[in-house]
C-alpha cells in the first residue's frame, strides 16, 4: 500500500511541475481537458444515482469555468464578451445540474464545451512551444487541474 501512495504522490507531483512549467496555451488546454473530465464523470455518477460523486464533479469543473472566465480578456479581441457569455451560461447551467441532478443539463454542458475544447486545442498546436510559462497563473491552475 505504500508504494502505490508513493508512486500516487510521484504522480501528482510529476503533474504538478508540469502545470507550473506549462506555456499558457497548454494551461488553457490542460483546463479544458480537465473540464471535460469532471463533466462526463459527472454525467455519468448521476446516471448511476451517485449524488455525491457528481456533485463534486460538477463543483470541480464550475470552479474551473469560473476561472476561465476570470481569466478571460474580454478587452483582448470583439469575441470575448460572447464566450463570457457562454461561460456565465455554462456555469448557471452546472449549478441548475447539480442542485436539480439533472443528467441532461450535464450533458447539454458537455455538448456546448467540448467544441470549444477541441478548438482550443486546435489553436495551440499553433502557437510554438517555445513561449515561456506564466507562474502565477500556473500556480492557480494547478490546483484546478487535481495537481495543487
Amino acid at each position: 500500500m505504500t508504494m502505490m501512495y508513493g508512486a500516487k504522490a510521484q504522480l501528482s507531483q510529476y503533474n504538478r511541475e508540469a502545470a507550473l512549467s506549462a506555456p499558457p496555451a497548454r494551461l488553457l488546454t490542460m483546463l479544458y481537458d480537465r473540464l471535460l473530465l469532471d463533466l462526463n464523470r459527472a454525467e455519468l455518477a448521476q446516471q448511476g444515482r451517485q449524488w455525491d460523486v457528481a456533485s463534486e464533479n460538477l463543483i470541480h469543473a464550475q470552479a474551473i469555468v469560473a476561472e476561465l472566465a476570470s481569466s478571460l480578456n474580454v478587452d483582448a479581441w470583439d469575441g470575448a464578451e460572447g464566450l463570457l457569455g457562454l461561460y456565465n451560461y455554462a456555469s448557471s447551467a452546472l449549478i441548475d445540474a447539480n442542485i436539480h441532478r439533472d443528467a441532461v443539463k450535464t450533458r447539454d454542458c458537455i455538448a456546448l464545451l467540448e467544441p470549444l475544447r477541441a478548438s482550443w486545442h486546435e489553436a495551440a498546436a499553433l502557437i510554438p512551444a517555445a513561449l515561456p510559462a506564466v507562474a502565477p497563473a500556473a500556480e492557480r491552475v494547478g490546483g484546478m487541474l487535481g495537481v495543487g
